[in-house]
């Protein structure tokens, strides 16, 4: 039994939930997302609700764990574009480093941090930079994309242990390391 799988998705006011044969489509006011529905797997929608269902396997088979994985992961991700198309979501990051800055060029974003050249990083569709100082907003309603680009702009220059330059989550401790100690030299 999947403790999250089996809670009931409630479908706030203004969303349209459809299901299309294997896939599951969201409609709110912030846009709309859909996701593939796996064969092992059964959404229903009623009274205002989403519920996932595991379809019937043997207790015994190795499938079983599968599906129950599958039962609940699926609750997840449904919930997930329910809360996007309704709310969406948003990251932050934060610049540090001397001559380290970021600015968008149309709508995309461009990064000075410490190469010869600018970075420049395309805007997905679905996705929204903000540049304010140096922090970034990567915002938008697919959780997973968000979080992927998130990752990408983080991965460009990430935060280095001795000074701690570089581009980290707002709010992330870097654990910083003591550099190297000059030799003393003694006399005998």
């Amino acid at each position: 039994m999947s403790r999250i799988g089996k809670k009931p998705i409630l479908i706030p006011e203004g969303l349209e939930v459809k299901i299309d044969g294997s896939k599951l489509i969201v409609k709110g006011p912030k846009g709309e997302l859909s996701q593939d529905i796996l064969p092992e797997i059964l959404v229903k929608v009623e009274n205002k609700e989403i519920k996932v269902f595991p379809r019937a396997t043997s207790v015994r088979s190795q499938k079983s764990k599968k599906v129950k994985a599958f039962w609940g992961l699926t609750r997840a991700l449904i919930a997930n574009m329910v809360k996007g198309v309704k709310e969406g979501y948003e990251k932050k990051l934060e610049i540090q480093g001397i001559g380290y800055k970021a600015a968008l060029e149309g709508e995309n974003l461009v990064l000075q941090i410490g190469f010869t050249h600018p970075v420049k990083i395309k805007t997905p569709e679905s996705i929204k930079f903000v540049v304010e100082k140096n922090i970034i907003t990567v915002s938008g309603i697919d959780k997973e994309l968000v979080g992927q680009i998130t990752a990408k702009i983080r991965q460009v220059r990430p935060p280095e242990p001795y000074k701690g330059k570089g581009i980290r989550y707002l709010g992330e401790h870097v654990r910083r390391k003591e550099g190297k100690k000059a030799a003393t030299t003694t006399e005998a």
